[in-house]
């Protein structure tokens, strides 16, 4: 198989071609490292490839590749480093329960992709491993925190990519890379066995992917409870990917073009927004501009603020203890270093004032989809940010600072984040002033990933966006 044969498939058709014979697994692996090694010195994608891992015969997806994100996910033996100093070498002891439902989906975990430290950044520009950039323009951030992933899937490296999602990211790389990506219902995949819930519950795991196809088929594969996890909600649907070929019925969607922080999006996003409702009524559908009453917007960050300072804190802890490592300028970046400030400055009466809080908003908004099907946005008021802009200012900001400067840059995506809904970026905008795709975000509902899904395929089957290639492709 040929590297342009090769990312001509998406995960689906691989899954196919090796469960026929026409080729196998082993010959994929060879023509996905090659990819890897093709295009990755230029973007800065992926950390390292696992040599040694074998694809087990069993499941879907026999013998396909999957990279994963250096954070939120353990393998057995590997590196899991979170993009920072402070867990350098840190091998996983166990496989998560995420990476043993991988492995029996028949996925060969080929290896990590880059994050930024801690995942507590829209931007994946570490320290530790670098920036990665966009392979659309290589001038501009690929996002985050799933951006490693994100830029390898958007480069050809492998069909889609784990990733995780505590305030957007997975839906603002997927958005500027010009993919499809699903943030999951809270406790849809398993966190454990090491952990319960990711900051408090904001967090969730899930895929990038090329296709809206994949993106459903691995999900399915994925979705569950394990023992000891604190959620057990039902399936999403009992097939997800059977939905993606399910025209939904016409939907009321609200439309939101501009974000509850009182700034403007750009006239290209907001333009691509205009086009994007143009196609949904074109579809059947009704759509209307909304306004949303969540309460300010100083008070949403700062709940946010808090899960993420606390829980930041903790995890930072626990890794110097195990590291035998201190906590200071040369183990973290002084973002993360705020963060952990103000993680010990809070109280044990702050975080129950934040969990309120998240329960006001999360009431608020079961209402309006009690009016509405969906919740229409941009995914971000304005393009990526160029390399090296976004942490400019860091040294300057305390931990409620930085929490205000990363929600500033992503301000429509930790709403579904703080109610544990689902949410998705798809790929309908462009932006042909610096070459960079635009995703228009959806928000639904606790456990209606199926009704998002519905969606994505009938937009993707009117309206493909597949004929859009990036600058840096390693089949080209």
């Amino acid at each position: 198989m040929k590297i342009s044969e090769y990312i001509a498939c998406d995960a689906t058709d691989l899954a196919r071609l090796i469960a026929q014979g026409e080729i196998t697994a082993a010959e994929v692996k060879e023509v996905a490292v090659n990819a890897i090694n093709k295009v990755n010195g230029r973007i800065n994608a992926v950390i390292e490839v696992w040599q040694q891992e074998e694809s087990q015969p069993q499941g879907p997806f026999q013998g396909v590749p999957m990279l994963v994100k250096d954070l939120g996910i353990a393998v057995k033996g590997q590196r899991n480093e979170l993009g920072s100093r402070l867990a350098a070498g840190y091998l996983s002891p166990h496989d998560s329960h995420l990476a043993q439902r991988m492995r029996r989906a028949g996925l060969m975990l080929l290896g990590r992709t880059t994050t930024p430290e801690l995942a507590t950044s829209t931007t994946t520009e570490s320290q530790f491993h670098g920036a990665t950039a966009n392979p659309w323009n290589p001038a501009f951030s690929a996002g985050g925190s799933s951006g490693g992933s994100a830029a390898a899937v958007a480069a050809g490296m492998v069909p889609a990519a784990h990733a995780t999602d505590g305030g957007g990211s997975i839906r603002v790389p997927a958005s500027a890379n010009g993919l499809f990506g699903l943030k999951p219902s809270r406790g849809r995949i398993s966190m454990g066995p090491d952990v319960d819930e990711v900051w408090s519950g904001l967090a969730v795991q899930g895929f990038i992917s090329r296709t809206v196809r994949d993106n459903a088929a691995l999900l399915d594969a994925v979705q569950g409870n394990q023992a000891g996890d604190p959620f057990i909600i039902a399936s999403a649907a009992p097939s997800l990917r059977a939905c993606v070929g399910q025209d939904p019925n016409p939907l009321r969607i609200g439309v939101m073009a501009h974000p509850l922080n009182g700034a403007r999006s750009e006239p290209q996003v907001v333009e691509a927004l205009q086009q994007t409702v143009g196609q949904l009524i074109s579809l059947g559908h009704q759509v209307e501009e909304v306004s949303l009453e969540i309460g300010s917007w100083d008070a949403f960050v700062e709940m946010n603020a808090r899960f993420w300072a606390a829980n930041t804190a903790a995890w930072i802890d626990a890794l110097a203890s195990a590291m035998n490592r201190p906590v200071n300028d040369d183990t973290l970046e002084p973002t993360n270093l705020a963060l952990w400030r103000l993680g010990h400055e809070l109280t044990a009466t702050d975080m129950i004032t934040a969990m309120q809080m998240r329960n006001s908003v999360t009431q608020k908004m079961a209402q309006f989809y009690q009016q509405y099907d969906l919740l229409l946005t941009p995914v971000l008021p304005a393009s990526p940010a160029l390399l090296g802009e976004y942490h400019r200012h860091q040294q300057q900001l305390d931990g409620r600072g930085w929490m205000h400067h990363v929600f500033d840059q992503s301000p429509f995506t930790a709403l579904a984040n703080v109610c544990g809904t689902p949410a998705m970026s798809v790929p309908l905008g462009f932006n042909p002033v610096n070459n960079l795709p635009m995703g228009m975000q959806f928000l639904a509902g606790f456990n209606q990933e199926g009704l998002l899904f519905s969606l994505a395929g009938q937009l993707e089957r009117a309206f493909p966006w597949h004929q859009r290639k990036p600058a840096i492709r390693a089949g080209d």
